[in-house]
């Protein structure tokens, strides 16, 4: 779970650095953002290999890494999120604690 977690930050991260990229456009952040996606996936890689189950693993990589984004959005980015949106979070939740006991 350790590598997945870590897999998940790094995607956030990627994606924080692609929002600034989108606010100011440089190639400094493509660079920056090309190497924290590659360590992303090096992070993937021991957590798909501990549990090999790539619809579990996978799974819980997805949701961990949407609601990171989506944690980076509301509180650095001050987006909104509206009732459907918190709903789907609480799902995203329970789908991780569900998918831990498989």
């Amino acid at each position: 779970m350790v590598w997945l977690i870590g897999s998940a930050v790094f995607f956030a991260f990627g994606e924080f650095l692609s929002k600034k990229f989108a606010l100011a456009p440089s190639l400094h952040y493509v660079v920056i953002i090309v190497v924290i996606y590659s360590l992303g996936v090096l992070a993937w890689l021991p957590a798909i290999l501990e549990k090999n189950q790539l619809s579990i693993v996978g799974s819980i990589w997805s949701v961990l890494s949407l609601m990171a984004t989506v944690l980076i959005g509301v509180l650095i980015f001050k987006e909104k999120l509206n009732t459907i949106g918190i709903v789907g979070i609480i799902f995203a939740v329970i789908a991780i604690v569900l998918l831990s006991m498989a």
